[in-house]
């Protein structure tokens, strides 16, 4: 089954940058495994960190606005099209690594066919690949309602602000039931250093477990310096380490 790791937060916690670096360190500790990235926040900034620029979306397909770099082939079932479609709104970023972007999705409420159609190509597309790594709008349910797929690890991304950590802690109750047993748990990002036993105090009261500590760089290469700190904190997920894949 493919290994999956879902970043969450609020907009502007900085989990579309973590997801990048996770992203350049899996394919670092396994150059040989396939990525599949999925833009599920509204933003739609994650393809923009690699220089590229995707209009289609999964919404695009829901919509019937999607305009195709092919014409549509005939003869397919409705389940067969939402497959072939997208196949067609999949961008490369490299050789082994593709991305793909949901923008709006529907509520699980909705009775519309699509709806359960969508989330079962979705499913065999996550499939393909060794790993796949979701940029969440908001928390887990947004997610579950594009695709429902077992999630190994949950990064709630946070500022070290009390509200931020306030926030962080409503994600965690929204997440946990889509969390499907997996290990969920907070990554502190730009902490300043005068804030860090308050921060650290508060996250505790409200029972979150903190699983990485990032520092609020300033000088330097920034992407750089949270990329050392996310390799020391990945050796406490829940996913392969290099040689147990």
């Amino acid at each position: 089954m493919t290994r999956t790791l879902a970043l969450t937060g609020k907009s502007g916690s900085g989990k579309t940058t973590l997801t990048k670096v996770f992203c350049e360190i899996i394919k670092q500790k396994f150059p040989d495994k396939t990525i599949l990235l999925v833009d599920n926040d509204l933003t739609e900034q994650l393809s923009g960190r690699f220089g590229l620029q995707t209009r289609s979306t999964i919404y695009g397909i829901r919509s019937g606005k999607h305009e195709y770099k092919t014409g549509i082939p005939e003869g397919m079932s409705k389940q067969e099209y939402i497959e072939w479609a997208l196949e067609d709104i999949l961008v490369s970023v490299d050789e082994n690594v593709d991305i793909i972007v949901s923008w709006l999705v529907a509520s699980k409420d909705c009775r519309c066919p699509i709806t359960h159609q969508m989330n079962e190509a979705l499913v065999k597309l996550v499939d393909r690949y060794d790993f796949a790594i979701f940029d969440c709008e908001f928390d887990l349910k947004y997610l579950n309602q594009l695709v429902d797929y077992p999630i190994d690890t949950t990064l709630i991304v946070t500022n070290d602000d009390i509200e931020s950590i306030h926030l962080a802690g409503n994600i965690y109750d929204f997440s946990k039931k889509y969390a499907d047993n997996g290990q969920i748990g907070v990554i502190l990002n730009k902490v300043n250093k005068e804030n860090y036993d308050k921060t650290i105090e508060q996250v505790t009261s409200d029972e979150l477990e903190i699983l990485g500590i990032l520092d609020n760089y300033k000088d330097g290469n920034v992407e750089e310096s949270i990329k050392t700190k996310i390799e020391d904190i990945y050796v406490r997920l829940n996913l392969p380490q290099e040689g147990g894949f």
